[in-house]
């Protein structure tokens, strides 16, 4: 089925199955999806090279630009990792050494994650074959480019989270 771009709409033909369900924006989620593994295809063989996750990757990365220990309701939120999924992905990385978790002493029931020694040394081993990513994607689009991309996302990202949460009142 083909489709016409107009902005973020679109114009779709119907399909010889019959009238298609209407909807008059393209995929977002889709195209952030498809923009994401764009980009990310060029980091993966870095962590694949140093035995880390993309998960695990996006936990140090966290933990480093925050500055200290988090909890893993705070992992959650900043690294959009689902409470269940992150429960096994911080077990493994305390077996790996990548990690820290303290319980706090005034509530048992609070955990912090830190990052060890092992972990902020993979990082800057690891952070001038980062950035050289950065320079190539930049390299091939542009600086204006990569300055309007991350102005817009923060933007949205902005204007996104001041929205009601979905069935929310």
């Amino acid at each position: 089925m083909s489709t016409e771009r107009t902005s973020g709409r679109s114009q779709r033909k119907p399909s010889r199955r019959g009238t298609p369900p209407v909807f008059t924006h393209r995929n977002l989620p889709l195209l952030l999806l498809q923009a994401r593994e764009g980009v990310f295809a060029h980091f993966r063989p870095i962590l694949h090279a140093h035995g880390i996750t993309e998960q695990q990757w996006r936990i140090v990365q966290a933990l480093l630009e925050e500055g200290g220990p988090l909890e893993p309701r705070q992992i959650v939120q900043v690294c959009r990792i689902s409470s269940p999924s992150l429960a096994g992905i911080l077990a493994r990385m305390d077996e790996l050494g990548l990690v820290a978790r303290e319980r706090l002493p005034t509530d048992q029931r609070r955990v912090m994650v830190s990052l060890t020694a092992r972990s902020r040394a993979l990082a800057e081993t690891m952070a001038p074959q980062i950035e050289a990513v950065y320079a190539e994607i930049e390299a091939h689009i542009g600086s204006e480019l990569m300055d309007r991309f991350y102005a817009t996302l923060d933007e949205l990202i902005g204007v996104l989270g001041e929205l009601p949460e979905p069935g929310g009142e």
